[in-house]
């Protein structure tokens, strides 16, 4: 377990234990053959990427991807060896960087490939590189129905390994509709094209989260996943098709108990008025932790077992919460924000949906400053 010093105890609790059990259980689904590339990008989603990838590393994870170059060296940093893929691809100037930490890029269109192409080729070396196609989420990558005008240039490259090709689905949280196996068709196809043309990459590589639960026909070479990792579903539905533990909780401590009377206002803007005579929490926690200001009025934590609404709202370094109803609740009693308490729970979906956002924003808007404590690492 990594050390801590004692402070504001607003913490996050990373559970290695669950985050093995969640690789397990995609390594099972996903079988033996298939290579898994485990995102860790915004900091392992909000879990602490340099330690999540050490334990997904020893569980056997094949490869890691990130977001940008900062992530991938700090992964080197941390002793990570398997490949890292660069998923916001390269600019020249950070080509120094890419060889030095051994890091892959991903490319995205075939002038910044032929202009990436030349000047490695300048300096006599080789770099390998996966291929992003266009299939429909409409965001970067070589446009999959311009195929017959990129498809020359990419036979005429003399430095540059096309070790990979991808994809990206539309949908993060179903993959069971018409747009995704459009898609799957149209990247089936490019595949196909590319190596009618001599063009191979080994890895080839679709499947998202969701994807790698209920799409076996989208594992191809290897699979991404992301959230699962994590312990969060894409879906509901899809906790009926693999078993998944969350890795993250997040607690805190009552700051302070306060006693006030029917008709007080409580945080700012006088939107939480009470109705009786309350007993408002105040918690060490606030918006600029990542706790979401939209939770304001409308939020729960979990205290003495039972939920307490948030009171008012939501302050950049604190939170209240109404304890009126919950018995015995004294200063310095534990509350948890995200995670279980005794027969209670509340998960990042349910965050997210109070918040009207999604659990991928929950888990790694948590700031830097909600320290990340490793148990079981």
């Amino acid at each position: 377990m990594l050390t801590h010093s004692l402070g504001r105890p607003t913490l996050c609790y990373i559970d290695h234990d669950a985050l093995r059990w969640n690789f397990r259980q995609i390594r099972t689904a996903v079988g033996p053959e298939v290579k898994i590339l485990s995102m860790v990008k915004a900091n392992g989603y909000g879990h602490g990427a340099p330690a999540v990838a050490r334990t997904l590393a020893a569980e056997g994870s094949d490869a890691f991807g990130v977001a940008t170059i900062e992530e991938g060296i700090e992964l080197r940093r941390h002793g990570i060896a398997a490949p890292i893929l660069v998923l916001a691809g390269v600019y020249l100037e950070q080509l120094d960087l890419f060889f030095e930490h051994g890091l892959t890029p991903v490319v995205h269109d075939v002038d910044g490939l032929q202009r990436l192409d030349a000047e490695v080729s300048r300096r006599a070396a080789t770099l390998p590189a996966h291929l992003k196609i266009d299939t429909g989420m409409g965001r970067i990558g070589f446009p999959s129905a311009e195929i017959d005008s990129w498809l020359p240039r990419l036979q005429k490259l003399r430095a540059i390994n096309l070790e990979g090709v991808f994809s990206h689905f539309s949908q993060a949280e179903s993959v069971e509709g018409e747009y995704t196996h459009k898609q799957l068709k149209i990247f089936q196809s490019v595949v196909r094209r590319l190596r009618s043309e001599g063009i191979a990459p080994s890895l080839v590589h679709l499947a998202n989260s969701a994807a790698t639960i209920t799409l076996p026909a989208a594992y191809f070479s290897m699979v991404r996943p992301g959230l699962i990792l994590y312990g969060v579903y894409p879906a509901p539905a899809m906790k009926k098709q693999i078993c998944l533990r969350p890795v993250l909780s997040w607690k805190t401590r009552i700051l302070q108990l306060k006693k006030v009377p029917a008709k007080t206002s409580i945080s700012y803007g006088q939107t939480f008025i009470t109705k009786r005579e309350s007993l408002i929490a105040t918690l060490p926690i606030g918006y600029a932790d990542g706790y979401p200001r939209l939770l304001s009025n409308c939020g729960e934590a979990l205290v003495g077992g039972k939920r307490a609404p948030v009171a008012g709202r939501v302050c950049m370094d604190l939170t209240m919460i109404d304890v009126t109803d919950i018995r015995g609740i004294q200063q310095g009693d534990a509350v948890v924000l995200l995670g279980h308490q005794r027969d209670e729970m509340i998960s990042a979906d349910e965050m997210a949906a109070r918040a009207n956002t999604i659990s991928y924003e929950i888990l790694t808007s948590i700031g830097a400053r909600v320290p990340r404590i490793h148990h079981n690492f």
